[in-house]
């Protein structure tokens, strides 16, 4: 029905402006219709008007019978486009571009308003300024996306009037109840590789909304179909935990459609987003956690967690293992803990293939994991 309605106006205005163009030459036709044509007529339109009017309806009527479909398909088009490449920026992207430019629309008519009246390019001068100052504040307003979005925050809403209300109620009592509406974490590609987080989501140790970004779901298919067999099998397997997640907690899991053009790396846009989010991240990557603590975002290491929760072994405690292969050390045995924590064993090379006791004699705490050092106690 719309496209019916948008395809009969554009044939109404080809018609009008053709019948507009035919009056506008009835100067010009004159000497071949003769003046006498100009002075006789019914209702104060004389025989030239409808001799030419006539012919130049169904002339521009034809016109429009055949460009309507066409331009109305490339206004469709163009508009479907639009909307696909529109919905991909966040809203809040959207709202502070209109504003910045509102802003240098208003900026550029309060100064190109007095040079207006100048001869010849004065008119122009507010058209362009207009051109110039409404694309600089677009791309102003984005650079401060922050700044703006937290002025409007301080600015007294309904949201805060509820949030008053609730804490009144002892609803939300204390600090925690502003974190309730800023518990959404964001997962990327390396830790739902990974695969731990179905196991922490059963054990009940994350709240809030589980969000999975449309471009980590995209980075996920890129590695599923890559030509390599260890990367698509982990592609594979994070779009399988994915499915598995919107499973097992769909009340939980969000899969959104924010995007950023501008950024080509899948971790700054990560970043970008927990931050107009207000939302953590997480990873098992170690250079994202350092960048996305840099900038202020909460980050949720699995390898962090899973080291924190290892059990406690010190200097001096004696435990039996299994010695499964030689060390990289004359003499070196290495044994794993159920956990998978590796043990260097000094003189347990003979021990090999067999279970023995041993002595912890030290431990050694690295970003990738713990170390323990020990000696065969035979």
């Amino acid at each position: 029905m719309l496209k019916k309605l948008v395809s009969l106006t554009i044939s109404l205005i080809i018609i009008i402006t053709g019948l507009i163009l035919t009056d506008y030459s009835l100067p010009f036709m004159s000497e071949y219709l003769g003046y006498d044509l100009h002075d006789n007529g019914v209702f104060g339109i004389t025989f030239a008007n409808i001799i030419l009017v006539l012919p130049g309806f169904f002339v521009f009527g034809w016109l429009a019978l055949v460009l309507a479909p066409f331009v109305t398909n490339g206004i469709f088009n163009y508009a479907e486009r639009l909307t696909v490449n529109l919905s991909r920026i966040p809203t809040s992207d959207i709202l502070v571009m209109i504003f910045g430019i509102g802003i240098g629309l208003i900026l550029a008519n309060l100064i190109g308003g007095p040079f207006s009246r100048l001869p010849i390019i004065g008119p122009y001068i507010p058209i362009f300024l207009s051109l110039i100052l409404a694309v600089v504040g677009a791309k102003l307003a984005l650079r401060k996306h922050n700044d703006i979005v937290e002025f409007f925050n301080r600015i007294p809403s309904r949201r805060t009037a509820k949030l008053e209300a609730a804490k009144n109620d002892n609803v939300l009592d204390g600090p925690l109840g502003d974190r309730l509406y800023s518990s959404n974490k964001l997962l990327d590609t390396s830790v739902i590789i990974d695969g731990r987080i179905m196991d922490i989501m059963s054990a009940g140790f994350l709240d809030g909304k589980l969000v999975v970004p449309n471009f980590v779901l995209e980075e996920l298919q890129k590695l599923s179909d890559s030509a390599d067999s260890l990367k698509r099998a982990k592609g594979r397997r994070g779009l399988d935990l994915v499915q598995d997640l919107q499973i097992s907690y769909k009340d939980q899991l969000l899969v959104v459609d924010n995007d950023y053009d501008d950024l080509s790396e899948v971790d700054a846009k990560l970043v970008r987003l927990a931050k107009q989010a207000n939302a953590d991240i997480i990873t098992n990557d170690y250079n994202l956690n350092k960048v996305a603590g840099i900038q202020g975002i909460k980050v949720l290491n699995i390898n962090e967690l899973a080291n924190a929760i290892k059990p406690v072994v010190i200097a001096g405690e004696e435990m039996t293992v299994y010695l499964v292969k030689e060390g990289k050390e004359p003499n070196q045995a290495v044994a794993y803990l159920d956990d998978g924590t590796m043990i260097v064993v000094e003189n347990g090379r003979r021990g090999i293939g067999s279970s023995i006791a041993i002595v912890v004699t030290s431990v050694l705490q690295t970003a990738a994991g713990r170390m323990i050092f020990a000696k065969a106690k035979y």
